[in-house]
């Protein structure tokens, strides 16, 4: 299996590409250019059933994104998979630490990610607020709902405070025990980094993301897990 590229490689990466690049068309790809507030593709993975779409919206730093995939999991699974925060390290983005830190009921919690920054910044940390809307006999879909909460927590320099990472996923059912996710959201790390940069990030950190979740849903502790759900996803439960 291919490993993962780390951010640090992306972003040195991305660097010798810009410092090379033979043409001004490289670097408008990664600036904020063209159309607002439309989705234009950037991916389209066939094997792997990924789509993969960005957006330059007026009112936001960076761009915005979305994806649609097939997951061959169930839906119980892939929700025990996203429920499950502290193995997010093992396939969530460079995800270095991930805690739960509140319980709220069957449908809320919150918990807290640490992620890794590229050399020579600081790592950047998160509080999201989750909300999940489980699917009733009108409704045959569960929503995860993911928002930042940045003022839950004290700051703990030296890492710096993301101002976003929000996001709201959603999960139908398919034939053949599969699921399909459809996943949109912003990201914006704080502090000082060239839009460029993020945007060049945001292009492939969602993408991996999803492999990642594509790899784990076989792993047998979430494929075999006998136990109930941590969190209600159908109404009824």
């Amino acid at each position: 299996m291919t490993k993962k590229p780390t951010l640090r490689v992306l972003a040195a990466t991305i660097f010798f590409a810009l410092s090379t690049a033979s043409s001004a068309d490289d670097i408008r790809e990664l600036q904020d250019t063209g159309p607002a507030n439309e989705w234009r593709l950037i991916k389209n993975d066939a094997r792997k059933n990924i789509k993969a779409w960005d957006k330059r919206d007026d009112d936001k730093r960076y761009r915005s994104f979305k994806l649609d995939l097939m997951i061959d999991a169930p839906v119980d699974v892939v929700a025990r998979t996203y429920f499950d925060v502290e193995n997010y390290p093992r396939w969530f983005w460079e995800v270095q630490e991930a805690k739960l830190l509140k319980k709220v009921s069957s449908t809320e919690f919150y918990y807290y990610l640490v992620h890794r920054a590229p050399v020579s910044l600081p790592n950047r940390d998160v509080i999201i607020h989750a909300v999940i809307e489980p699917m009733t006999a009108k409704k045959p879909y569960v929503l995860f709902k993911l928002n930042d909460v940045p003022d839950y927590l004290p700051s703990k320099p030296p890492l710096v405070r993301m101002r976003a990472e929000d996001m709201v996923i959603k999960w139908t059912p398919m034939p053949n025990n599969q699921t399909r996710e459809e996943v949109e959201g912003y990201i914006d790390p704080g502090g000082d980094i060239p839009a460029w940069a993020i945007n060049a990030v945001q292009r492939q950190a969602p993408y991996y993301t999803v492999i990642g979740l594509q790899r784990m849903v076989k792993n047998p502790k979430f494929a075999n897990a006998t136990e109930p759900l941590p969190y209600k996803i159908k109404e009824g439960e």
